[in-house]
Order: C-alpha cells, then structure tokens, then sequence
C-alpha cells in the first residue's frame, strides 16, 4: 500500500510536470518537534508537555520495555490519570501519540530476535498494543544489541513494517561519528562494525531519531582542538558530523536530531594534555542554579554553544591544632578540595540546534527530555522555530 502510494504521488507531479525532487524542494515542511516523558516524573513530565502540547508535532510516552522472555512490559503505568489526560488532549490537537519500547539487554535482544517464533510473537505483540491503545505508532529504540544481531533486527523492523500498516514507525538509534573523528590514526580492528543497519532502518522507518547528545570525548578531533574542559553534551559541529554522516544512508526527510535538556557534573583530574573526567551524576538545569548559588559561580558559554562552570568541592577544613604531633586524617591536610565541573544544555543550546536543524534540512528535532526540569526559557526556543 505505502509502495502503491509513493507510485502514485510520483506520477501526479510527473503528469504535473514537476519533478519530486524539485517539489519537495520547493515545499520544505515545518520542523516537527517530538520530545520524550519518561516515567520516572511521569506525573511532572505529562503536566509539561500538557501546557507546551501547542509546540508539538508528536510526543513519546518512555516507555514501554521488554522483559528477558520478549514480553512488553510498563513501568509508566499508561493507565494512570495523568497520561490518559495528556493523550486525550494531543489527540484533540492532532498531536501524534508514538509512545517508546526501550530495550537494552543486548543477550536478550538476541536471543528473541534470532528465533523466528519468538521475533514474530513480539512484532505481533507491539502491533496489538499500539492498535488496542489507540496509539499512533511506536518508536524502537533497541540499545545495547550486538554486531551479530544485525539482520535480526532488520528482519525484525521488517516484519513490524508490515503488520503495522498505516501506523509509524518510528526507530532511535546511535548518532554514529565517523570513523576519522572517532580515532586518532588508523582504526582499530573491528572499527566501523555496527548493530543496525542503516540501509533497513531507512527502509522500514518512517522517522529515525539520532540520539546526538552524551558526546563526552568521542571525537578526538574536536577534543584536540578544545585546549580547556571540553566534556560536551552535544557539540553543534560534532552533531553536524554525525548528520552528514547518515544522511549518506538515510534521507534528510527522515531525520530528527535528539536534543538534550539536561547537563553532567563531573570531578576533574589534570592530566599532561587536557583532564580526566569522572561522571559524578546527570542533572537538570535546576541544579545548576544551585550550584551558582552555593559556590557563587558565572556560568560561561562555551565553544560547544552550552554552558558550564568549573569549582572546587569538598574543601578541608582549616588544620587543627597539633602540638604533639599526633596522626590526623589526610582528608585534613589536604591543600585544596576537589575540581569539578558542571555542564549542561539550556535553552540557547536547544535554539542552536534547532537552527541547525533547519540549516541542514533534516525533518525535526526530537527533545530528551520533557520533564518539568528543563530551562524554563526553553519553550520559547521552541515556538520561534
């Protein structure tokens, strides 16, 4: 049917005389904007998307998960008030309902996935649910999966495909660096290997979200050029790599840039060149005014277009006294606390990206996450698109 579709519309601009290229090209659609709710501040998240859903094209109830034996399970409860609310008002606005099934148990993946009956009893379960719910689609993000997995997954995107019909499908998936960014040199054995095929996921996704965030220190090159901290959530010049890079497979049409609302503290270690970072926890930017608070800090805009602010915790108190010379704890004499460093996406960063968005064409951007916690700013970001 979706073949039959695409012959048809092709003939029409030809008995027109316009090319499709030429027409698409001439009609570029509004950026959509998608964003995920995760369950873990369902209740915060639903309320944000709720009073923002004006703004959207599509939101993502995350998620629904997938038990060891291949059984769709849900830990954010879809039943409760407050996302039957939200679903009721976004279809009243023509906002598509897509909700996530996130899976990142690689052994399970394929363990399911390479047996015939069971990929096909999950491709019919995830069916079921999203036509007994109402839903508009689904949207996969299998995490986690092994080389190996590779033609399972696509057989399994396949068989999904079909069964869902008229319904999206939606597929997240890694934001693949190339390879000359990624190593310094020649490559590793075993480089450039990957889990999903890009040529299927083109074939049998309507939409493929890349998860361009959590860059940290994959690019070496970008890494090389930055001579101060340099941890970044999602560097625009790193993200437009990434972009190009599978624009080669996948069509821009297709295309939703992830975008991340949230930052990292880290603790710091000098090094010869540059620093180790230590995860330390994520947080959202709320925490970030704390911490300007606590340590009285200026947050500074960086070369990644983010912000961060580097301060010194844990400092020792003053050396008691000790005229007797007795042992004391060498958290006491210790010169200084240590370094650390906060880094986050705000609301420019999220307009920076969508105005990257726009320059390359891609057909949206896709907000991780909606959660009540974001820049307040940021929806203004969003509505100016």
């Amino acid at each position: 049917m979706r073949l039959l579709f695409g012959i048809l519309f092709v003939l029409s601009l030809m008995l027109l005389g316009t090319p499709p290229e030429k027409a698409h090209a001439a009609a570029v659609p509004k950026l959509e904007v998608s964003g995920w709710i995760p369950y873990w501040r369902a209740a915060s998240g639903t309320l944000d998307a709720f009073n923002n859903l004006d703004t959207l094209t599509e939101i993502n109830p995350f998620g629904f998960g997938v038990s060891s034996d291949g059984q769709i399970t849900d830990p954010m409860h879809i039943n409760e008030e407050h996302w039957v609310s939200l679903i009721t008002a976004a279809k009243q606005k023509k906002v598509r309902v897509i909700p996530t099934v996130m899976w990142s148990d690689g052994a399970a993946i394929h363990r399911i996935l390479s047996t015939t009956e069971s990929r096909i009893e999950l491709e019919d379960s995830i069916t079921a649910l999203v036509i007994a719910s109402g839903f508009d689609g689904i949207d996969i993000d299998f995490e986690g999966k092994y080389a190996e997995t590779r033609p399972y997954f696509s057989t399994f995107l396949k068989g999904l495909y079909q069964r869902m019909g008229k319904k999206w499908v939606m597929c997240t998936i890694e934001a693949r660096t190339p390879l000359s960014s990624r190593y310094e040199g020649t490559p590793p054995p075993g480089a450039g290997i990957y889990a999903n095929d890009f040529v299927a996921i083109n074939k049998y996704c309507d939409r493929v979200r890349l998860m361009t965030y959590d860059q940290g220190s994959i690019d070496v090159q970008l890494n090389a050029a930055n001579n101060g901290p340099y941890v970044p959530i999602a560097d625009s010049k790193w993200v437009e790599k990434v972009v190009k890079l599978t624009a080669q497979t996948i069509p821009k049409r297709k295309l939703v840039i992830g975008i991340a609302t949230y930052g990292y503290e880290y603790t710091m270690t000098p090094r010869t060149e540059g620093y180790r970072y230590n995860l330390v926890s994520a947080f959202n930017p709320g925490y970030a005014r704390e911490l300007v608070e606590k340590f009285h800090l200026t947050p500074v805009r960086n070369s990644a277009g983010e912000l961060n602010m580097t301060y010194i915790t844990d400092v020792p108190p003053p050396p008691i006294a000790n005229p007797l010379n007795l042992p004391v704890a060498s958290a006491q004499t210790k010169a200084m606390g240590t370094l650390s460093i906060a880094w986050w996406s705000d609301a420019k960063a999220v307009a920076d990206k969508i105005a990257l968005a726009k320059k390359l064409q891609v057909r949206g951007v896709a907000l991780f996450k909606i959660d009540g916690g974001e820049d307040p700013d940021l929806w203004n970001a969003v509505r100016k698109r």
